[in-house]
C-alpha cells in the first residue's frame, strides 16, 4: 500500500459495484475499508479481496459508520432505495470528505426504462441532502459491475464525474484513471442527471444486441 494515498471507504462495499471498484484500487496501492451494516460480510469482501491480491492484504472490513470515520474519501455504493438511509446514519462523520456516489435509480421491473426522481437527479438530491459540508461527487453509474471485478478486464467505457467543487472532481478523476478508466469534468451534481439516465439506455442496449456490458466514450481532439 501507498502511505501517501488516501483510504477509500466503500460504503455498502459487499455489493458488486462497490466491490469491484474496492478490488481495482486496492490493486492500484490505495487501503479500502469495506463498508456494510453486517460487518461479517464486509470482512468477508475484505478477505476476497485480498486472497485475490495476495501476499498484500489491502481491504479490511467494518461496519459503514466505522468505514466512514476511518476513510478520506467515500464511496456510496448502494442500491438507490438506500442511499438516503445509509448516508444519513454516516453524515457527521462524512463531513469535510468527498462522497463519491455511485447511484443509478433504477426502478424495478422496469430497469430499462429512464426513470429519473422528480428532482432530476438521485445524486443532486443527496447533495442537497447533506449540504455543502460534504463534497458529493457523481461517477461510475456507467461501468459493468462484472468488468470491474475481473482484473483481466480492461474497462472500455469513460467515466463521468459531476460535482460542484472541481478539486473534487479531479480528486475521483485520479482514482478513476488509478482503476484504469478515462474520467471526464462533466459539470456540476445536476449533470449527473445524464450518466444515471445513461445506465438504462446501455442496459437495453446491452440486451437488445446480446452485448457483454456496453459503455460510452467521450471522442473528440483534445488531449486529457
Amino acid at each position: 500500500m501507498n502511505e501517501s494515498f488516501p483510504v477509500i471507504g466503500v460504503l455498502g462495499g459487499t455489493g458488486h459495484e462497490g466491490y469491484g471498484l474496492a478490488l481495482r484500487w486496492a490493486k492500484a496501492g490505495y487501503k479500502v475499508i469495506i463498508g456494510s451494516r453486517d460487518e461479517t460480510k464486509a470482512w468477508t469482501a475484505a478477505n476476497q479481496i485480498n486472497t485475490v491480491l495476495s501476499p498484500s492484504k489491502p481491504a479490511v472490513g467494518a461496519s459503514n459508520k466505522t468505514a466512514a470515520t476511518d476513510c478520506g474519501i467515500a464511496v456510496l455504493a448502494v442500491p438507490s432505495r438506500a442511499q438516503i438511509k445509509v448516508t444519513d446514519e454516516v453524515q457527521n462523520e462524512l463531513i469535510g470528505k468527498i462522497l463519491i456516489d455511485v447511484t443509478v435509480p433504477l426502478v424495478p421491473p422496469k430497469v430499462l426504462r429512464v426513470q429519473l426522481p422528480e428532482s432530476g437527479s438521485a445524486v443532486a438530491a443527496l447533495q442537497s441532502f447533506l449540504g455543502d459540508q460534504i463534497h458529493v461527487v457523481s461517477a461510475f453509474q456507467n461501468i459493468a459491475a462484472n468488468h470491474l471485478a475481473d482484473l483481466s478486464k480492461e474497462i472500455d467505457c469513460d467515466v463521468l464525474v459531476c460535482g460542484n467543487k472541481k478539486s473534487a472532481r479531479e480528486e475521483v478523476i485520479k482514482l478513476a484513471n488509478a482503476a484504469g478508466m478515462r474520467a471526464w469534468h462533466a459539470g456540476p451534481i445536476e449533470n449527473s442527471a445524464a450518466a444515471e439516465a445513461m445506465t438504462s439506455i446501455l442496459l437495453f442496449i446491452n440486451r437488445n444486441y446480446e452485448i457483454d456490458g456496453s459503455g460510452l466514450r467521450i471522442t473528440g481532439d483534445k488531449t486529457l
